[in-house]
């Protein structure tokens, strides 16, 4: 089997394809697996395209694309930097890219989202593969997250809504609404509290609003409570400025379904309704699950999943069926280059990774003051923790002669682990495993140092379901794979998944500066 079937056989078992006792084609959820925090959901004639939340990693702005809502395959990013340049030469995983939400309009795919330092961001194209434009700061302000863009077909009119996050302004619990230029630009008022969730008894913590024309109405689909154990809130109005009147559409009840949460509404082309959003699953991060809509009831107000429940099975929808393609994970790296998977944990510089002919990934040892903590280190290769018991392997070979220069594979969360390579001050190559607790300022030994033979080693962690990782490694002495350390518990970062990652780092005064580098070879993540 193929890099390529393998994937997609191990994205047809994430996306959990089945069929009921009756022989009628299901779904089940969660489609897609891992963590793809407060997505939005467009349609474009036969397609469907999502973009999530990705904080300080990058590239940001995501872009995945599907042809039936069950399948989806990651195809780009919108967003190759983070800006100001200075403020993401680090690691911030609270900060960033805070949930967008995605629109096609006049020929045009446009992005928002709210930086929480900094405002409300646009960005736009004529196809979703780019050129995407340049940042656009559409409202300056601190807090101003989750904006939302309409633009209302019967009036002419543009506007926008966002929410407040406390930590930054003071404010929270609170959707503000604005009119807007039509070309997106910027704000034609002030704006106004057009939702307060403080005047609606039992609701706390309301957010991430998308704003839709429907029916006659003005409609927002807003999540309150909390993402761990909140519900999924519609509001609809005659104007836009309000007054809203609201309902809970969606909440966990009896179901394994904690906190279903914050995403984007879609109707196909044959008048189908679905529902993605979010659910919080500790390290695995924010998981996304379809749900289907019924918009034909005597009042008019909508009706998410198995009556207001989330659906863990259920119809697909009446699409072709489209190939079991999501994101990618395995990589060969050929000529030295990562796929679309992969993002760093801030702004990249130049020669981190080293272009060649061949395959396998050269990452440069960069000197840092920070090697003895991955967490706070920038030139690390990350992508997500998978939300189903897998095996991730590696081959490593570490090239640095440098004393202290070490490669290896990590869990990186509030807590991390990471197993791999360390050149000794008596120039023989080490396999070490290392860990930090979330409190800890530096790693501490995991497992005793051994030889490790031509400076080479297979390293694999072995996920279960709860996100406990048992590190293994192959120094090609003929033993197989050996344990290593005690089973690590995965954590998350704040607002983000645990993350797989891949580095190379060597002691030094943060200068930056490259002493060799490390070869990784044959990147697998395969089912246990």
């Amino acid at each position: 089997m193929s890099t390529r079937e393998a994937g997609a056989a191990q994205d047809a078992r994430d996306a959990g394809d089945a069929r009921d006792a009756r022989g009628a084609e299901t779904y089940r959820n969660p489609v897609l697996n891992a963590d793809w925090s407060d997505p939005d959901v467009v349609r474009a004639g036969d397609d469907f395209y999502l973009t999530a939340s990705s904080f300080g990693r990058v590239p940001g702005l995501p872009l995945l694309h599907s042809r039936d809502l069950v399948h989806w395959t990651l195809v780009g990013h919108a967003l190759p930097r983070l800006e100001p340049a200075d403020v993401f030469a680090a690691p911030r995983h609270d900060c960033g890219v805070w949930a967008p939400s995605l629109r096609h309009h006049a020929g045009r795919f446009w992005i928002f989202w709210g930086d929480p330092d900094q405002g409300v961001f646009q960005v736009n194209a004529a196809a979703v593969e780019g050129p995407w434009t340049a940042p656009h700061l559409v409202k300056a302000g601190k807090g101003l997250i989750d904006p939302c863009p309409l633009w209302d077909e019967e009036s002419g009119e543009a506007y926008l809504v966002h929410a407040w996050a406390r930590s930054r302004s003071g404010v929270k619990n609170r959707l503000t609404g604005h009119r807007m230029r039509p070309d997106g630009t910027g704000l034609l008022d002030q704006g106004e509290v057009i939702v307060d969730g403080d005047r609606i008894p039992g609701w706390f913590t309301l957010e991430g609003p998308k704003l839709y024309r429907h029916d006659g109405w003005f409609w927002i689909l807003a999540p309150a409570g909390g993402v761990e154990t909140g519900w999924q809130g519609a509001f609809r109005s005659r104007d836009f400025f309000g007054p809203y009147e609201e309902r809970v559409v969606l909440e966990q009840k009896d179901t394994d379904v904690n906190g279903p949460h914050q995403g984007g509404w879609v109707r196909t082309a044959a008048g189908e309704d679905w529902f993605l959003h979010f659910q919080q699953r500790g390290a695995h991060g924010r998981v996304v699950h379809l749900q289907p809509v019924r918009w034909d009831t005597p009042d008019g107000w909508p009706v998410f999943g198995d009556d207001g429940a989330p659906v863990t099975e259920h119809r697909r929808p009446a699409l072709p069926a489209g190939p079991p393609a999501a994101s990618a994970t395995d990589d060969d790296f050929p000529g030295g280059r990562y796929g679309l998977q992969w993002s760093w944990t801030a702004n990249p510089g130049d020669g981190w990774t080293v272009p060649h002919p061949g395959d396998g990934l050269r990452l440069a040892c960069l000197r840092s003051a920070d090697a003895r903590d991955p967490r706070k280190v920038p030139s690390v290769l990350t992508q997500r923790l998978p939300g189903t018991p897998c095996a991730v392997e590696v081959d490593l070979r570490l090239a640095s002669e440098e004393p202290g220069a070490r490669a290896g594979l990590a869990v990186l969360g509030d807590a991390f682990a990471w197993i791999g390579l360390q050149r000794g001050a008596d120039g023989a190559v080490h396999l070490v495993h290392r860990f930090g607790e979330a409190v800890a300022e530096a790693e501490r030994d995991a497992a005793h140092a051994r030889p490790a033979p031509g400076g080479r080693v297979r390293l694999r962690v072995e996920i279960d379901a709860h996100a406990r990782c048992r590190f293994r490694h192959d120094t090609g002495t003929g033993d197989g794979f050996r344990p290593s350390g005690q089973v690590f518990a995965a954590t998350p970062w704040r607002w983000v998944g645990a993350l797989l990652g891949l580095f190379a780092l060597a002691p030094g005064d943060g200068s930056g500066a490259d002493a060799g580098t490390a070869v990784f070879t044959r990147f697998r993540i395969s089912p246990l």
